[in-house]
């Protein structure tokens, strides 16, 4: 059964790529685009296996998720942390409520130029960019999940007299769990998607800069492939989350 599904899934990936080239191919038939212009399937093709056979892209790919497992987990870490704690703080989060408001809808790339005076280039610009990016979804997901914890977990560690850290890490966490990892998902998408744009300034290396580095050599197949390699990866980093998020509830009890 389990064989199956595995199978199933894998066939409707293959079905949903299938349909994207071959829309892709239409709008060049009927557009009467050259290949300068948009690349077909088949020069891209050629391009993501001429960046296997050199290994360029293991060097990009290696740098990329360098920067983007340091600048997620530090946000994440951070995030629900103070997450569990503003979410118990009533008042203080009221207080500091605005001020994420205020933050929040501001896109990270906008800091880039403070981000760069006071980091320089590199993969630090990055990291930073990716860490504001991931952390407040996950920080706002972490706050509703701890008030939204059932009051009668709460009261059963009151009467076995549970108290702090062990009432965080053995009660509050597992209960909002569920919720909080909604935000881990939401930030794997957001972090993402800014870890190219931060390698796209000040970066030597990283996916980001492969794409840029193509486009100013005028290598169209090659920007495409790029796009192509982020997009799978993102794939593959939702469904690490998805696993990750099993194991836990299977660790604490709560699978199903």
């Amino acid at each position: 059964m389990k064989n199956n599904t595995i199978r199933h899934k894998l066939t409707n990936i293959l079905v949903a790529f299938l349909i994207v080239i071959l829309i892709w191919q239409l709008i060049i038939i009927i557009g009467d685009y050259p290949e300068a212009l948009l690349p077909s399937p088949l020069s891209v093709g050629e391009g993501i296996l001429t960046l296997v056979k050199t290994g360029i892209i293991f060097e990009h790919l290696q740098v990329s998720l360098m920067r983007f497992a340091v600048g997620y987990l530090s946000a994440v870490l951070t995030g629900v942390i103070l997450g569990m704690i503003l979410g118990r703080t009533g008042r203080l989060w009221e207080i500091i409520d605005p001020i994420i408001q205020v933050l929040r809808p501001v896109a990270p790339i906008a800091w880039t130029p403070f981000i760069v005076l006071w980091f320089g280039i590199g993969s630090m610009p990055a990291i930073v960019i990716i860490f504001i990016a991931a952390f407040f979804p996950v920080l706002l997901t972490t706050v509703s999940a701890v008030k939204k914890v059932d009051k009668t977990y709460l009261k059963v560690a009151q009467n076995l007299e549970i108290k702090q850290p062990q009432l965080m890490y053995k009660i509050i966490l597992p209960a909002a769990f569920p919720n909080i990892v909604n935000g881990l998902h939401i930030a794997i998408g957001t972090a993402w998607i800014f870890l190219v744009a931060g390698e796209m300034v000040g970066a030597q290396s990283g996916l980001g800069y492969l794409i840029i580095d193509s486009r100013n050599a005028l290598d169209l197949h090659l920007v495409l492939a790029g796009i192509v390699f982020i997009g799978i990866l993102g794939l593959l980093l939702d469904k690490l989350i998805h696993l990750f998020e099993k194991w836990v509830a299977k660790q604490w009890g709560n699978a199903n």
